[in-house]
């Protein structure tokens, strides 16, 4: 462990990148800490010293803790004010760490390891995660646990054409691409990517560009390492002995190809392999007895089903389904499967079968979260599930792990360039896929049906898109063939998982992992380019299911109507403690979601309750013009004049000499309360308070009106009657009391 506090620099994409050593956490075997911006992460590493007995597998844990104080924030729930389970971000930024470190450790070391990124400063600009890989890279090196690095991570952004390294959080708003990548000086190891409709040579060369700024991450660790040497622990390896080996070469390995070969059902060509498998287990235990580990003997089994995929695919173009190696699986796609929902997609790719069902909900059904990086909202929301008996195994069912989350979120961010906008589609959208059978890529299985649901439920999209998963196998020599639509042995044993989805026009998501040190660029560029080729036959397949959304929405989804009101009649829509708007809901049973630009949206299960409510919205919050006609009842009667309701909750005077064209003696001889009387706006006062007129409303009052009164009631020389007692005056008598003006 490092003791004396040593700091380094470099300016990485016109920012410094700043590496602190010995500072903090001296217990671990290794940390560091980076600071990118005023970002800042704190990273360690930490191995047991005494291996995992029994584990088949190489035990490592990558923890990405984001805190809230790291932003100046508190929770913003009521009641539970500590860091709690990880969110959706957390977790798939520790599957980035994970997936870039993790082909660097020797596979045999059952010594658990764990590394945890935490996240001390986060600046609202600079994303941790590309802190974090360094940081992560840096505390492994610089420890004695084994492992093979460095390795380093960055971000490739494009505005106006332009790559950009490392974009800020605002910056990716408006870049039409999203890269993450990782790796090391010759090779890439992980990447994560959105796009909007990038061409396949276009997100060749940003990988490419960033490989080259990458390399400088690299150099920089390196630097560091060699002021630091570091004599790395020695731990056992869980290497199986040579005579094992030669034996099952002798007893199992030809047998084991010609099962794994066999044409026959997955299930069936499973079971028979593993029946080779239980055979093998225990005749090795009885020919070595307690001298070989239970592990060792599986450990040999799966290394010779990884050779003969290997041997026979790069040999003799041969893959254990009989296809070529950029054959699609048969393909098959059905709408409208399941009843009573809004939409539903069934796809089938070979042995894997998903199932995507949507929901279309209101505004408000949007999902919120509360993180350290903000407060945010999703309106488009992918879940996929991945039930054990879609591989015909019993295991635990419950609310989705690190995989689901994952998959689940490569699949949205694949859809998310083709939802339509909230502005033309103000529905909130979930889709959930079901893996119902996994042989191969079920998540870019999910793209498809997911799309084909999206389109059954008569949702806008822009075009439909497609996704395919892409395998590699490599010899020590270099030598290596691209796969398209991996399964089975080719997924497990293959050396590369390589996803690209998109639409007939271009990448929209990309996500590698591989099992090897490293893929090149022109690895990517074949797997590109193959991707989209299987990506065109996809979608033509899903074309004949459904060519395009349905013209109308499920009848069994609900209806929205959006308006806009100003947003000072706000106050009058919600109304006294809500009265107003509860008053809406209750009566017509509509959903009324009110934002603080103005925007009202009404979402009601039909379109008559709907109307409804938009028709009361509309009275409640119309704005009183001047000379505008509308229609009210009178609602009270004073000396002076009547009040008459012209708008839900807002009432206008008529002046008793706004009553008639003629002089009106008493207000009653022309309305009552209740009475439902036109009247035409005046004028609206600096008060706010509307003036209006019932003589003044064309059709009101007739010339033979007018006519008629004056016969009964003889007039002089205004043609008006006189004022009672004689001429008008501004001065009267009130009984029992002094002179009063008026």
């Amino acid at each position: 462990m490092i003791k004396k506090h040593h700091t380094y620099s470099l300016n990485l994409g016109g920012r410094e990148l700043t590496i602190e050593l010995g500072k903090l956490a001296p217990q671990a075997n290794g940390s560091a800490l980076v600071r990118y911006g005023d970002t800042m992460v704190l990273a360690t590493a930490v191995m047991n010293k005494i291996p995992k007995e029994g584990g088949d597998f190489f035990p490592l844990t990558c923890d990405y803790e984001e805190k809230f104080y790291a932003a100046g924030k508190i929770s913003g729930s009521a009641f539970i004010k500590r860091e709690g389970r990880p969110s959706e971000e957390a977790v798939l930024s520790g599957r980035l760490i994970d997936r870039s470190i993790r082909p660097r450790f020797n596979h045999q070391i059952r010594n658990e390891v764990q590394v945890v990124t935490t996240i001390l400063a986060f600046d609202g600009a600079n994303d941790p995660d590309v802190p974090a890989l360094a940081g992560a890279s840096l505390a492994l090196s610089l420890s004695d646990i084994p492992w093979d690095g460095p390795i380093a991570g960055v971000r490739v952004g494009r505005l106006n054409g332009k790559f950009v390294l490392n974009p800020t959080y605002e910056e990716r708003m408006t870049s039409d691409i999203d890269l993450l990548i990782s790796g090391f000086s010759g090779h890439i190891n992980m990447i994560e990517a959105g796009a909007k409709e990038v061409s396949e040579e276009e997100m060749a060369e940003a990988i490419e560009w960033g490989h080259a700024e990458l390399k400088k991450i690299i150099e920089f660790q390196k630097t560091i390492i060699a002021e630091h040497p570091v004599t790395k622990a020695v731990v056992p390896l869980a290497e199986p002995s040579p005579e094992l080996v030669t034996f099952m070469r002798e007893k199992i390995i030809a047998r084991l190809e010609e099962a794994m070969y066999a044409d026959m059902p997955k299930l069936e060509k499973y079971a028979l392999k593993d029946a080779i498998e239980a055979e093998w287990k225990a005749v090795a235990k009885e020919k070595f007895g307690d001298t070989i580990a239970q592990s060792s003997i599986e450990y040999v089994f799966h290394e010779a089903v990884n050779e003969i995929v290997h041997r026979e695919l790069l040999g003799k173009s041969r893959r254990p389904d009989g296809r070529k190696p950029d054959e699609l699986r048969p393909l098959s796609g059905e709408v409208g499967f399941v009843p009573r929902v809004h939409g539903s997609g069934l796809f089938q790719r070979g042995e894997t079968q998903v199932l995507s069902v949507i929901t279309l909900g209101a505004p408000s059904d949007e999902q919120r979260f509360d993180t350290m990086e903000g407060e945010f909202k999703r309106r488009f929301m992918h879940h996929y599930n991945f039930p054990p008996y879609s591989v015909g195994e019993v295991g635990r069912m419950g609310s989705g792990g690190r995989r689901e989350i994952g998959h689940g979120n490569l699949a949205e961010r694949a859809m998310l360039p083709i939802i339509p906008s909230r502005e033309d589609f103000p529905y909130t959208i979930r889709i959930v896929s079901e893996t119902l059978a996994s042989n191969g890529s079920s998540s870019m299985a999910s793209v498809s049906a997911s799309i084909l649901a999206l389109m059954d439920a008569g949702v806008p999209i822009k075009k439909p898109a497609a996704g395919i998963a892409m395998g590699l196998m490599m010899d020590a020599k270099g030598h290596y063939k691209v796969l398209t639509d991996i399964q089975g042995p080719e997924d497990h044993h293959g050396d590369m998982d390589f996803k690209a989805a998109g639409t007939a026009d271009g990448v929209t998501a990309l996500q590698m992992d591989v099992k090897i040190e490293g893929v090149t660029p022109q690895i990517l560029k074949d797997a590109l380019a193959q991707a989209k080729k299987a990506r065109m036959e996809i979608l033509e397949v899903m074309r004949e299911t459904i060519a395009a959304p349905r013209p109308e929405l499920s009848p069994k989804a609900p209806r929205i109507v959006s308006l806009k009101i100003n947003p000072d009649k706000i106050r009058d829509l919600i109304g006294p403690g809500g009265k107003m708007i509860n008053q809406i809901i209750d009566a017509t049973g509509a959903q009324i979601d009110v934002e603080d630009d103005g925007s009202v949206f009404v979402t009601a299960e039909n379109q008559a309750s709907g109307a409804e409510a938009v028709e009361w919205i509309k009275k409640v919050t119309r704005e009183i013009i001047p000379g505008e006609i509308l229609e009210g009842p009178v609602t009270r009667i004073f000396e002076f004049g009547a009040m008459v309701e012209v708008a839900p909750k807002q009432e206008g005077l008529i002046h008793i000499s706004e009553l008639a064209p003629y002089r009106v003696e008493r207000v009653t001889d022309i309305v009552n309360v209740g009475d439902i009387v036109p009247v035409k706006v005046k004028n609206i006062d600096d008060q706010g308070r509307v003036n209006l007129s019932l003589k003044d409303v064309p059709g009101r009052y007739s010339e033979e009106d007018i006519s008629r009164y004056q016969a009964a009631h003889p007039q002089t020389g205004t043609g008006y009657p006189p004022h009672r007692g004689g001429a008008p005056t501004h001065r009267r008598e009130d009984r029992g009391r002094g002179p009063r003006r008026y």
